[in-house]
């Protein structure tokens, strides 16, 4: 790559080593549209003349090994500045690729569960594994009331038979709290999971690794918590379902009571926030910790000696695949916290205080 560190950088370009996509272009008049202002550049740097060797011989070099994402609806200022219009990013991309993935793999999937046979492969097990565990591990757990997990009132010899959400227990038609947020609870883990695993890639990169992705995950489950608090407690009492229940004197309450409110709003905002800041920090730090340790060998490139440079060589190579191995784990973590935060925050929204 001829910058690693735009590995985990937004851009609307798609990077390959350059010896596999150069650029051949024999006049600035042939560059695309959207390429509009590399032609500016040139002609700002190297004068008019379309055709000029030291113009032609730049562009070539800055767009060999740049895959670059058509415009259609927008001009680009710079490979990684939007001009004006709606200009698609890298990251957007993936992101489309990633749900496509997704509702093809549950598209399949869908039949064969609802199907109620036994789980049959291992495209079947693993999914259903993973979905079983997001619900009887993170869902109902975080989202279910007391009552929905106190089954001490049933003999030892009392058969729970569950199946997708409704367990029944005598005869009695249990339903589960947590399970009418299992489609975004859902949606969640294997979005981020899957944009993780997308920045372990070469020459693709983790859209997670981006601000503005994770804050929008992070809204989701914000507004999921307004609307699922406001729909429990309407409008007027989840604002004041935010203030714990006190026997206070009146003239406490009113001293208390509105300084209580204005902590308790802060904290449900700056919660939220740290999913976002929390999921871009762990993406990103483990992109940098790996190129900090393949940037060894470039350090040491210079070096007279070549026997340092073939040890250090070693070591980088083992230890940025021991880290790597290291980000495999993250990114399946990172979506497991990301998702069990938010279940946790919709279940404080759908209990009071």
């Amino acid at each position: 790559m001829a910058d690693a560190i735009l590995h985990i950088k937004d851009s609307y370009y798609f990077e390959l080593p350059k010896v596999l996509w150069p650029a051949h272009y024999e006049s600035l008049d042939d560059l695309p549209s959207h390429l509009k202002f590399l032609r500016d550049e040139a002609v700002a740097k190297y004068g008019a003349d379309p055709k000029n060797p030291e113009a032609l011989a730049a562009v070539n070099h800055e767009l060999s090994g740049k895959i670059v994402i058509p415009q259609p609806f927008g001009e680009l200022h710079s490979f990684y500045e939007a001009g004006h219009g709606f200009c698609i990013s890298k990251f957007m991309v993936i992101e489309l690729i990633i749900a496509v993935i997704l509702v093809a793999i549950f598209a399949r999937l869908a039949p064969k569960v609802a199907s109620g046979r036994p789980p049959k492969g291992y495209f079947w097990n693993m999914f259903e594994a993973s979905l079983v565990f997001i619900r009887d591990g993170i869902a109902r757990p975080a989202i279910d009331s007391h009552d929905a997990h106190d089954h001490s009132h049933h003999t030892p010899g009392d058969e729970v038979q569950e199946h997708y959400g409704i367990g029944h227990i005598h005869g009695k038609v249990h339903h589960h709290d947590g399970d009418r947020f299992l489609p975004i609870l859902w949606t969640m883990f294997f979005f981020i999971l899957f944009c993780n695993l997308f920045g372990l890639i070469p020459w693709l990169g983790a859209p997670t690794g981006s601000f503005s992705v994770t804050l929008a995950l992070a809204g989701c489950t914000f507004a999921t918590t307004l609307i699922a608090g406001m729909f429990k407690f309407g409008p007027v009492g989840f604002w004041l379902n935010q203030v714990p229940s006190m026997d206070l004197p009146l003239p406490l309450a009113i001293l208390l009571k509105p300084m209580i409110f204005a902590i308790e709003l802060l904290g449900l905002c700056i919660k939220h926030a740290i999913l976002a800041v929390r999921l871009l920090a762990n993406m990103v730090a483990g992109h940098l910790v790996v190129l900090a340790v393949l940037g060894l060998i470039a350090g040491v490139a210079s070096e007279p000696f070549l026997g340092s440079y073939g040890i250090v060589s070693f070591i980088s190579v083992l230890g940025s695949t021991a880290f790597y191995c290291l980000e495999l784990f993250v990114a399946f973590l990172q979506a497991y916290v990301f998702t069990f935060l938010s279940a946790l925050f919709i279940g404080a929204a759908v209990h009071h205080h």
